[in-house]
């Protein structure tokens, strides 16, 4: 019974879970209730990529209304590896939550917060998983209510001012959207998006479709935060409670990606979007434009998460290089760094969620000394700043390499020079705070530091092992997301160019 819903529960276990969340006050159960259904998802979700390796594509038919005519929840290579991405991020965040949310977050409304959160998540999957042009456009409203409402639970002012600019620009981004998948159904009458993708093959002429897919492709940008449509995202990663930012660095531009690829390749396909739109062009250009704007821009920063969040513009940077290079390796390495950033910026966001735990404070110069007083943290620190860069035998490295290899595929070398400036860019903002928290003595007066809790330092401890087992054993990530490109590549015969 459960391996026939299988894709269905993905999303309905954390649903029910953020019902039942508001009703677990007196009991103050919503933590366990969380972590019990975060990681049911997450093994929900190794299961249906397992079977997706083994069996093939997998189709879920909700309410037994056969597609095109019902929701159909469609799992391939790609949406299977990026399920399993969102719901490992938000098992692992939700374990730090435990001691990072109590403190910052007050103990009356932590049954909301968790309530929320579970939202936020079950938006993040559903996107991820269905196979339906609108119920993506209503789960991604879903998870963007739940995102605006946990960022403004700040602990400051400020909170609330990013909260609302990402309001704004959110709103705007899936208005956009909206607008665009209103124009594929005029054109087609459908909304399933197999469906879809046959009945456009005939119509890459029409306007209607052409004006749809310029919605689209500009609406998924703002919310995959790619340059210059990322004014959102520095003071959401900034000013959110720091799980807040842990789990939005970790999954929400993610998925951002994940709509990007599919209405690219799966809907429209590689023929439309690149061979006669040129699309590719564009996203190449503003990629490069991203990853060494965001570095730079990183380089400048006194408060470290504005720091990551600028360095996260980066590299949504080269996440949009391996699309817009356009070929099965450029592919496979965008998807490879989906895996890949989520790890290491999830690790890093809580890294100095713990810093923030202990000093109440992530600006730089509060920093000094805290590699002896933190010695635990600031190692973590290193390491996931380490596959950040791209140092081999860490996972950053993988995708890195695997864009230079496609880069120099297409005979393109001023590409794989801006992925290795990107690097070295990298080095200096990370060098930053490893001088701070290291060669820097303590400020004067500051009361005694101790190390974070093991609640806190043992799931950041998880992603950075991880981000080391997959930069030495990489077979997992590369073998799915070059298993994931192939399809995608030939999702309706076309080629790139």
């Amino acid at each position: 019974m459960i391996g026939e819903n299988l894709p269905a529960l993905i999303v309905v276990v954390p649903l029910l879970a953020a019902a039942l969340a508001p009703f677990t006050r007196r009991l103050h159960a919503a933590w366990p209730l969380a972590m019990l259904a975060t990681t049911a998802v997450f093994i929900l979700s190794v299961i249906l990529l397992q079977r997706v390796l083994e069996q093939g594509i997998v189709s879920y038919a909700m309410g037994n209304w056969a597609p095109p005519w019902g929701i159909e929840y469609r799992v391939d290579q790609l949406n299977a590896f990026v399920l399993l991405i969102v719901s490992s991020i938000a098992m692992v965040v939700t374990w730090y939550a435990r001691a990072s949310a109590a403190h910052e977050i007050a103990a009356d409304r932590l049954h909301f917060f968790y309530s929320v959160y579970l939202l936020c998540v079950t938006g993040l999957l559903g996107i991820v998983i269905t196979g339906d042009a609108f119920n993506l456009y209503v789960l991604l409203e879903v998870s963007s209510l739940a995102t605006y409402t946990l960022v403004a639970m700040g602990t400051k002012r400020n909170a609330l001012k990013a909260s609302f600019d990402y309001l704004v620009l959110g709103t705007i981004g899936a208005t956009l959207l909206l607008i665009g998948i209103g124009h594929l159904y005029m054109a087609t009458g459908t909304l399933n998006m197999a469906d879809l993708s046959e009945r456009l093959a005939d119509l890459h002429d029409s306007r209607t479709v052409r004006t749809g897919f310029a919605f689209i492709m500009v609406g998924a940008s703002l919310k995959l935060a790619l340059v210059p449509l990322h004014a959102w995202l520095p003071g959401a990663y900034t000013h959110a409670p720091s799980a807040v930012s842990a789990i939005l660095a970790g999954t929400a531009t993610k998925v951002g990606a994940y709509v990007l690829l599919r209405f690219i390749f799966t809907i429209f396909g590689v023929e439309f979007s690149f061979n006669q739109l040129h699309t590719d062009t564009v996203i190449l250009t503003l990629s490069v434009a991203a990853i060494v704007y965001g570095s730079l821009v990183a380089i400048r920063q006194t408060n470290v998460k504005r720091m990551l969040a600028y360095s996260s513009i980066g590299q949504i940077g080269y996440i949009a290089l391996g699309v817009g290079i356009a070929n099965a390796t450029g592919l496979a390495a965008g998807i490879i760094h989906l895996f890949n950033h989520a790890l290491m910026k999830t690790a890093l966001f809580l890294v100095l969620g713990s810093v923030f735990y202990r000093i109440a404070s992530v600006q730089l110069d509060d920093m000094r000394g805290l590699g002896r007083q933190m010695p635990w943290t600031m190692a973590a620190f290193v390491g996931a700043g380490l596959s950040l860069i791209g140092v081999p035998l860490t996972a950053g490295f993988i995708s890195k390499w695997y864009l230079v290899l496609a880069a120099l595929e297409r005979g393109w070398w001023p590409v794989a020079v801006v992925v290795l400036i990107g690097s070295l860019l990298a080095v200096v903002y990370i060098w930053r705070v490893v001088e701070t928290a290291y060669f820097q003595p303590a400020p004067t007066g500051r009361r005694k530091v101790s190390e974070a809790p093991l609640s806190m330092l043992i799931p950041t401890w998880l992603l950075i092992l991880a981000n080391v087992y997959f930069g030495l054993d990489a077979s997992l990530t590369t073998g799915v997301a070059t298993e994931a490109a192939a399809l995608l590549l030939n999702a309706t015969g076309g080629s790139a160019p």
